[in-house]
């Protein structure tokens, strides 16, 4: 196996190790809130086209390290969409509550 290959396979391995205690966390907490919803939007978009890019050019390790940033990416930006509805939902839900406490007062005291 030639040098720049096997550069290649061990920088894949390191950046996603280094990637895995970030993805493990969002993972398990499902706690986003101090990612970017428009950042993450720009990173799955650069993926896509930067992908044009990667799997035209021969196998290899970039093909491994590529896929596994497209498929972080992607399960960080699912998780931040989510997070932003339920959070949406949830101040919805208290404004009709309010709505309802307040439609219930009488002004007659």
């Amino acid at each position: 196996m030639d040098v720049p290959v096997m550069a290649g396979m061990i920088a894949t391995m390191v950046f996603a190790i280094s990637n895995l205690p970030m993805l493990r966390k969002a993972l398990r907490t499902r706690d986003v809130s101090s990612y970017s919803l428009p950042s993450m939007i720009m990173i799955n978009a650069a993926n896509a086209v930067y992908s044009l890019y990667v799997f035209t050019l021969p196998f290899g390790p970039i093909w491994a390290l590529h896929t596994f940033y497209v498929i972080s990416c992607a399960i960080m930006l699912a998780l931040c969409v989510r997070q932003r509805r339920s959070a949406a939902s949830r101040k919805q839900a208290v404004r009709a509550a309010r709505r309802l406490i307040g439609a219930g007062r009488s002004t007659d005291a």
